[in-house]
C-alpha cells in the first residue's frame, strides 16, 4: 500500500466500546413493537449502517412501519445509557496523543450521538473539527462516500488513507474508496461472533488490540518519551 498521509476512525466499536448497548437497546425498543431480534441478526444487518437503514430493514423484514416517535425515544434513551455506561476502547487514548499523521473521525453516527459520545469518553478534543457523518454524503456505508467526503475535505488522496473499521459494511465502505482498511475485532460486541467476510469486505489486515499498532506500523506513532538513566 501506498504510504499512509490520514488515519481515518469509525467511531462505534472502535474508538468507542458502544455497539453492545447500541444493540440491547435497539433490541428492547423494537419488542414494544413486535419485533424480535437478537445480537447476531443486529451484528449482520445493522452494524455499520445508518438510522435509515434500520427503519429500512425493519419495515421489510418485519412488515412494521416504526412511527416518526421511535427514532426520538430510541435516541434519548441510548444517549442516557451512553451517559451511565459508555466507555473508551482500551489503548485509544494513548494511541491518539502519539499519532505522528493527521487523522479524522468517519462515522454512520448521527452528528448528536457522535458528539455526545466522544464528550462523555473525553474524546472531542482529539478530533476538534475533523468528525464527518453519513449526514454529510448522499449514500452511507457500504458505499464509498463517506470515507471520499473524508478523505477530500482532509485533503489526502485515498489511496494514502488507513481505515479502521469494525463492521463488514465499514469494511466494504473503505475498500470501495480505494483506501487500506483494517478491521478493528477487539469490541466487546464481537465476543463469540461469527467474524466471517465475504470477498468483498475482507481487509488488509485485523488489529485486535490498539496497543499492537505501535509494532504493526510503528512509523504512524510518535516514540515514547524515554528518559535516560
Amino acid at each position: 500500500m501506498s504510504r499512509t498521509e490520514l488515519v481515518i476512525f469509525d467511531c462505534d466499536g472502535v474508538l468507542i466500546d458502544s455497539e453492545v448497548i447500541s444493540a440491547n437497546m435497539l433490541i428492547l425498543e423494537l419488542q414494544g413493537y413486535g419485533v424480535e431480534i437478537d445480537m447476531p441478526f443486529v451484528a449482520r444487518h445493522f452494524l455499520g449502517r445508518s438510522y435509515a437503514v434500520v427503519l429500512k430493514e425493519i419495515r421489510e423484514q418485519f412488515g412494521v412501519n416504526l412511527p416518526p416517535q421511535f427514532e426520538t425515544d430510541y435516541r434519548r434513551r441510548l444517549l442516557e445509557a451512553f451517559a451511565r455506561s459508555l466507555t473508551v476502547m482500551p489503548g485509544v487514548t494513548e494511541v491518539l496523543e502519539r499519532m505522528a499523521v493527521p487523522f479524522a473521525l468517519a462515522t454512520s453516527s448521527s452528528p448528536e450521538r457522535v458528539r455526545r459520545s466522544l464528550e462523555i469518553t473525553g474524546l472531542t478534543s482529539y478530533f476538534g473539527p475533523r468528525v464527518f457523518t453519513a449526514s454529510e454524503v448522499a449514500r452511507g456505508k457500504p458505499a464509498p462516500d463517506l470515507f471520499l467526503h473524508t478523505a477530500a475535505r482532509m485533503g489526502v488522496a485515498p489511496d494514502r488513507c488507513l481505515v479502521l473499521e469494525d463492521s463488514v459494511n465499514g469494511v466494504r465502505a473503505g475498500l470501495a474508496a480505494g483506501m487500506e482498511v483494517w478491521r478493528f475485532i477487539g469490541g466487546s460486541h464481537l465476543n463469540g461472533q461469527d467474524l466471517a467476510e465475504p470477498e468483498d469486505a475482507r481487509p488488509h489486515a485485523h488489529l485486535a488490540r490498539f496497543d499492537m499498532l505501535a509494532t504493526l506500523r510503528p512509523e504512524l506513532l510518535h516514540a515514547k518519551d524515554r528518559v535516560d538513566p
